[in-house]
């Protein structure tokens, strides 16, 4: 490449301000007089330093646009991760959903079991004391029978026999 395309080459990649920058004031501002130090400068040296100029500025353009590029790469990693991140969370929210529902449900199945073995508790107690109750009832009656059983035996004296 010639210097004139490398300078709008690195131009074009700066962005469309610093095209229209240069086209106003010319490649590294041509349409004005150079004052170097010492004597007036000769044409060759207007050249030179307008040609040193020209490739500062080049190299300028181009050390910002590597810059921009890796600064681009960066930014497009970041949201790729930022992407990756966004769908964990989608997905750990919905298991997260999913999770608080089987527990809710399994909740509601030990509460359904507690009141139930509580029922089944009670009406078993409830048994027992009824049992105890009919027993207590079965002896004295059976103590009451054994009584007048005896009592009868007694009275007849064995007549029966």
């Amino acid at each position: 490449m010639t210097p004139a395309r490398d300078w709008r080459a690195a131009v074009t990649c700066a962005g469309p301000r610093a095209v229209e920058a240069v086209r106003r004031r010319g490649i590294g501002g041509a349409g004005r007089r150079l004052r170097l130090p010492g004597a007036a400068p000769t044409m060759t040296q207007q050249g030179a330093a307008l040609q040193n100029y020209n490739n500062e500025l080049v190299k300028c353009i181009e050390e910002l646009c590597q810059k921009r590029e890796e600064l681009c790469r960066q930014i497009q990693q970041e949201e790729d991760e930022k992407q990756r991140l966004q769908n964990e969370v989608r997905q750990l929210t919905e298991k997260l959903a999913r999770v608080n529902e089987n527990l809710a449900r399994k909740i509601a199945s030990r509460n359904e079991f507690d009141r139930t073995i509580a029922e089944t508790e009670a009406a078993y107690l409830k048994i027992l004391e009824s049992s105890q109750t009919l027993l207590s009832v079965l002896k004295r009656e059976a103590g009451n029978l054994t009584k007048a059983t005896a009592s009868d035996q007694k009275s007849s004296g064995g007549k029966d026999s």
